[in-house]
């Protein structure tokens, strides 16, 4: 990963204390060189704190900021310096620790990308050129820093320009991914049409399965069992371990991930798999390539069987649907081409991309091991050498370049004060047509403050269940999805509710905010007994809303709505196309290209229209 080196990396506990650190000495030496020449003589730059000087330092800037996250725009407390003060989001995922000692000789750690796992803060800390810290310390104590007022030497600016952050990001996130045990390859739809033989059928073990998702491995039959169980190793550890604490076995799977894959210091593949099959089964005789060429770091094994590319664009939506004259529905489109190239040998693979205009592509950003050729507004050109397995190829963000696959409305209304009653109104696939093909599609009302004791109704259309906090519509079920066609699905009833005890005394308690921080593994936890931005922004609410107001929405932070899920196939909602002919392989081979489409659902939200709903201010186009 040419342009990143890592210093340093912390794993700190719900309680801040360290409980895993590594520090890289041929990186720190680079910088402390660096700091001398760039000094001429001056003093010496500090070592690298201790575990429990870096522990003291977050739990004070967490303290100051309000969070582990921080407020990310200046507020009223924010002082010269302080990553509130630079009043940029980016603070929010890349931080400044302060860090004090006794005799009096303080310095600064930055930048450090912030990385929240569960219920652990992950912290790295890229190598950067010490003209590029005097920089950032001179904008964040200027008055007038920040990209809110449209300066072009903003810090979001000067971060991105810079190769380490986004390598550093990944690795947090890899480290992440491991001591969560969520090591899964991305998914590339698999074609129905049969094959003979190959390293696919040998794994599934059948012929002709459609719609899986699979790992290509070495063909080695060990390797495939070693690095299976190892993954699984990580998970049972880590689910089993107590919160906040990392077991003897989840350190040394650190070490031996960390020494494997950036062993001093520079990542050079953080596949985890990758890893844990070099450090199993090394290599043999069989796995040398050609002596013409020159193996990457992201392939140690070369593929052998029947050849072929798969590739896989899957989108996310995320969707704000008001029904509201005064508030425009807000739609978003991520989306990611996932690959797997089971070609023999160490070939380039050329992949032409045109229409980027017409599919409203915003941003793009491509895999480690891929060149752009050619740059412009409706097309790119692609060359890159495929590593071993599924991976990411491109991922990009856009607008929706079709109506909402779900759109409708949602009322609730309190008619006393343990009874709602409830409408849905909604058309699902208005304008889509053959191939384009809707799976499933489920509608949850959430009440995390009300517990549900009955709900009556019959929608026009699927199943209706319930759970203690909820009350679930499965409009579309695996199997019985639509195709070429709309249909109407209307669903009105009233739900009741247990009785209010202990809840009206704390209509927001801590208690319900953990139970939803928990069922997202990416939310930010503070179990300090510091002041932290959720609180404040509770205490602001109760000032700004009166105590009746309070009572009328049934969810957290005073909002109610339902959120939508589903998964559509056989297209793209942001018009995003491969043309598969196009593909072309170094040296020649006739392997055929399989390409397949599929979007599914994010935070796709349905707003209560006649509650309070959260909205932003669009900006106008001049």
């Amino acid at each position: 990963m040419s342009g990143c080196s890592i210093r340093a990396i912390w794993i700190l506990n719900p309680l801040d204390a360290v409980v895993f650190s590594r520090r890289f000495a041929v990186v720190e030496k680079r910088w402390r060189l660096a700091c001398e020449r760039d000094n001429s003589g001056g003093a010496p730059q500090p070592l690298l704190p201790t575990d429990a000087e870096l522990a003291a330092a977050f739990g004070e800037r967490k303290a100051r900021e309000g969070s582990a996250r921080g407020f990310g725009v200046r507020a009223s407390q924010s002082s010269p310096g302080s990553d509130s003060w630079v009043d940029d989001p980016i603070t929010r995922h890349i931080v400044t620790l302060r860090i004090t000692r006794e005799e009096g000789n303080g310095f600064t750690l930055w930048p450090i990308i912030l990385h929240i796992r569960g219920s652990y803060c992950i912290l790295a800390l890229p190598f950067v050129e010490p003209q590029q810290f005097k920089a950032y310390e001179r904008l964040s104590r200027r008055n007038d820093c920040g990209s809110s007022i449209g300066e072009k030497d903003n810090l979001s600016s000067l971060l991105l320009n810079l190769p380490c952050i986004t390598g550093a990001f990944m690795v947090a996130h890899t480290v992440g991914d491991i001591i969560m045990g969520d090591m899964v390859d991305p998914e590339v739809v698999v074609s129905s049409s049969p094959t003979v033989g190959g390293l696919l059928d040998s794994l599934t073990g059948s012929i002709g399965i459609s719609g899986i998702s699979t790992r290509a491995k070495p063909a080695a039959a060990p390797v495939l069992g070693s690095s299976t169980s190892a993954s699984s190793v990580v998970g049972a550890a880590v689910i089993d371990a107590p919160k906040g604490t990392l077991k003897a076995i989840d350190k040394d799977v650190l070490h031996a991930f960390l020494s494997s894959s950036m062993p001093f210091g520079t990542p050079i593949d953080l596949n985890y798999a990758n890893m844990s099959t070099i450090r199993t089964t090394g290599f043999s005789s069989a796995d040398l390539p050609p002596a013409d060429l020159k193996q990457p770091g992201w392939k140690p094994y070369l593929y052998k069987g029947r050849q072929r590319m798969l590739f896989t664009i899957h989108e996310v939506i995320d969707a704000a649907l008001y029904d509201r004259d005064e508030i425009p529905d807000a739609l978003s489109v991520s989306g990611q081409v996932n690959c797997r190239a089971e070609l023999e040998g160490l070939p380039d693979v050329s992949l032409p991309l045109a229409g980027l205009k017409d599919a409203h592509v915003e941003i793009l950003s491509f895999h480690h091991s891929a060149q752009v050729s050619e740059h412009g507004d409706d097309k790119q050109a692609l060359m890159f050498s495929p590593p071993l397995g599924n991976f990411v190829l491109m991922r990009y963000q856009a607008s929706c370049g079709l109506d909402p696959p779900v759109k409708g409305f949602y009322q609730l209304s309190m008619v006393s004060e343990d009874e709602g009653a409830f409408l849905f109104k909604l058309r699902l696939m208005e304008g889509y047509k053959a191939p384009l093909s809707m799976e499933f599609c489920t509608v949850t009302m959430p009440f995390p403050r009300r517990r549900v004791a009955s709900f009556d109704g019959i929608p026009s259309v699927g199943t209706v269940s319930m759970t203690e906090f909820s009350v679930e519509w499965k409009i579309l079920t695996s199997g019985r999805g639509i195709t070429g066609k709309s249909i109407e699905a209307t669903f009105s009833g009233t739900v009741k509710f247990l009785p209010r005890t202990s809840q009206r005394a704390l209509p927001f308690s801590r208690s319900v905010s953990r139970t939803l921080v928990e069922d997202d593994s990416d939310s930010e936890q503070d179990y300090s007994n510091n002041a932290n931005i959720e609180d404040y922004l509770m205490e602001k609410m109760n000032k700004d809303l009166q105590a009746v107001d309070l009572e009328e929405p049934l969810c957290w932070q005073a909002y109610h709505y339902a959120k939508v899920s589903f998964k559509v196939i056989g297209g793209t909602l942001s018009g995003m196309i491969l043309d598969p002919k196009s593909a072309s392989i170094y040296p020649a081979v006739k392997a055929p290209v399989e390409f397949s489409m599929q979007a599914s659902s994010g935070d796709y939200i349905l707003w209560n229209t006649l509650g309070k709903c959260p909205a932003a201010a669009s900006p106008k186009v001049r």
